[in-house]
């Protein structure tokens, strides 16, 4: 029996993947029809981005699940209209272009490159730095992407610590959970690295209070979201001192408007929006292999908990 499954992303994005998908639910032994146009009733599967025009999954009445081509779903947990599975992405590309944008970054500022790179006086100032393993680094938020990160800064010899809002284990780092928790994780964070999704709970975590629970000196680094920041707690502690740097990845507007202060403060990175991105080849070995397991009655990969919001 033929499988319907209906691409509902961006437009743009479909030279991208009208041919990597059935190439990929071909090769898992899957007969999957591909189209940006079927009846709602005829949907067995919904490839899924929050920015596509579908937003009411009540005509979808045999839809078995919903496969987002994105880390994030906050934008669509809350759909009341949603009754079937939803599923976030978390690909090898997606997971490995984010631990080289976090370690990258995070070296840099574990070895003060900087002031090495950018030297208009051609001071000579040797500054060396520590040793990985006395370099304390938190990750705030250790769902998949926070822990590969976790593992690759662990792997280099830092001295990592993660949070959660929920408990959680792990042999190679200290892990932290709910309000008592993030303040001793923030306590440790020399280098601060934000992985948390955006939801109700998580929105301006970092503010004024907490940025002052951090070691005065340290280091933000956001590829996660920008409402996880307090802009203008950021830059009173980016002025003060409190915060050393600030390299965002993320904003609460994209683009980030020209007449924000991030663009001209000495003190902070803009990169565009670019740690990782969802690459078309590897993603859609997740879809297939998702559609695959559901068909077969096994767990579906990365399944969200809407109750939890994320």
């Amino acid at each position: 029996m033929t499988l319907n499954a209906l691409f509902a992303a961006h437009p743009e994005r479909w030279d991208q993947y009208k041919d990597v998908l059935p190439a990929a639910f071909k090769a898992a032994g899957l007969d999957v029809h591909l189209a940006l146009d079927i009846a709602p009733e005829e949907v067995d599967y919904i490839v899924y981005a929050p920015n596509s025009e579908v937003k009411d999954f009540t005509p979808f009445t045999r839809l078995k699940a919903v496969l987002n081509l994105w880390a994030g779903v906050e934008a669509i947990t809350g759909n009341e209209t949603l009754k079937v599975p939803l599923t976030r992405m978390v690909d090898f590309g997606l997971q490995q272009g984010m631990k080289e944008w976090v370690v990258g970054h995070t070296l840099r500022h574990h070895l003060g490159m900087d002031a090495q790179i950018v030297n208009p006086t051609y001071a000579w100032a040797p500054a060396i730095p520590p040793l990985s393993r006395d370099r304390r680094v938190t990750v705030l938020g250790i769902g998949a992407l926070g822990l590969a990160c976790a593992d690759a800064l662990v792997a280099l010899g830092f001295n990592v610590a993660g949070w959660s809002r929920s408990p959680k284990t792990h042999d190679k780092i200290t892990c932290y959970s709910g309000e008592d928790g993030l303040k001793a994780a923030l306590a440790h964070g020399e280098i601060c690295i934000l992985l948390l999704p955006s939801t109700a709970a998580t929105q301006n975590i970092l503010n004024a209070k907490s940025l002052a629970l951090m070691p005065r000196g340290s280091f933000i680094i956001n590829p996660g979201r920008g409402p996880l920041i307090d802009d203008e707690a950021l830059l009173a502690a980016l002025d003060s001192g409190q915060i050393a740097h600030a390299t965002l990845d993320v904003f609460r507007v994209e683009p980030l408007p020209q007449e924000h202060p991030f663009w001209a403060h000495p003190k902070v990175t803009v990169t565009p929006h670019m740690a990782a991105e969802t690459r078309a080849e590897t993603c859609a070995e997740v879809v297939a292999e998702n559609i695959r397991r559901f068909e077969a009655g096994a767990p579906l990969l990365h399944l969200v908990d809407r109750r939890a919001g994320y």
